[in-house]
């Protein structure tokens, strides 16, 4: 999220929320410290104060010192504007490229890489609509209901880590993704009615791609094999997969050729009970015109 700054005015902590480091992610403290350390020397080298330097990039000095001791995430613009004030060439702003690949908790990173070598996902969700597929209205809403609460730094850094997810759709070659939603999750309007328009206007143009399909399971069926909870499988071109259930080890991921079978019926069963893609599509339009 950026926040408006008035003219003048030098950042500070308050301003951007969702860039603290993540004291558990080992690699993203190492990265951001590098960074933070490569900063320093350059601003140092050049001869100029922490206080000076910041108010020539328009960040509060104290914010410039956590930055530079490896506490707080630079943004880009951050980066930028240090390259220009320290006539560096280049060299700073190209440090964005290592500080992106740490930007989002561990955990999301992980499932982020997974996701982009998967050339086939199948994704079912029985409690919200999937994030690949939520609008940041939508996540945000979902994220501010979560008791105990996140922190307002938690919850930016999440709705940034579910947008950037969303590259998977943008793969050239394009993996095929197929999605189960329960009639529930599209009806609650989390985030407001605004939101829940713009969320089922999203749904729309996504079932619209080639490679996307989207079944609706209603709530009126009187067979469901997916209450027992999610399940998620990614495969990939070297014919092996991967895929997650609570159900199935506890949650953990697993790739044993007998649990994947299980996750994998299970899914099929589901989709068998769902509503078809077309079927699918003209429930959300109709939710829609509702709504």
């Amino acid at each position: 999220m950026t926040v408006d700054v008035e003219p003048g005015r030098l950042r500070t902590e308050a301003d951007e929320p969702g860039w603290e480091v993540d004291p558990d992610d080992e690699w993203g403290v190492a990265v951001i410290a590098t960074v933070g350390r490569q900063l320093r020397l350059r601003r140092e080298a050049a001869g100029m104060r922490a206080a000076e330097f910041g108010q020539a990039v328009g960040y509060g000095e104290d914010l410039v010192y956590k930055i530079e001791g490896g506490k707080r995430i630079p943004r880009q613009e951050y980066l930028d504007r240090a390259d220009e004030v320290l006539d560096a060439g280049g060299m700073v702003s190209a440090m964005w490229e290592d500080v992106k690949k740490v930007r989002y908790p561990k955990k999301l990173r992980d499932l982020a890489q997974s996701e982009a070598k998967a050339v086939e996902i199948q994704l079912y969700d029985p409690l919200n609509i999937h994030g690949l597929l939520q609008t940041p209205e939508y996540a945000r809403g979902l994220l501010l209901m979560r008791r105990p609460a996140y922190s307002a730094d938690e919850v930016e850094r999440f709705i940034g880590a579910r947008v950037a997810r969303k590259a998977v759709f943008e793969r050239d070659p394009a993996p095929e993704l197929s999605f189960v939603l329960e009639e529930w999750t599209l009806r609650r309007p989390l985030g407001g009615r605004a939101a829940q328009r713009r969320q089922l206007e999203h749904l729309l143009e996504a079932g619209q791609l080639r490679n996307v399909e989207l079944q609706v399971m209603p709530m009126d069926r009187e067979e469901h094999a997916g209450l027992a909870g999610g399940i998620e499988v990614l495969k990939f071109a070297d014919g092996s997969a991967v895929g997650r259930s609570p159900v199935v080890a506890g949650g953990r991921p697993v790739a044993e050729p007998r649990q994947l079978h299980i996750l994998e019926l299970r899914y099929g069963i589901i989709r068998a009970q769902a509503l078809t893609p077309r079927e699918s599509t003209a429930f959300i339009e109709q939710l829609l015109g509702e709504t």
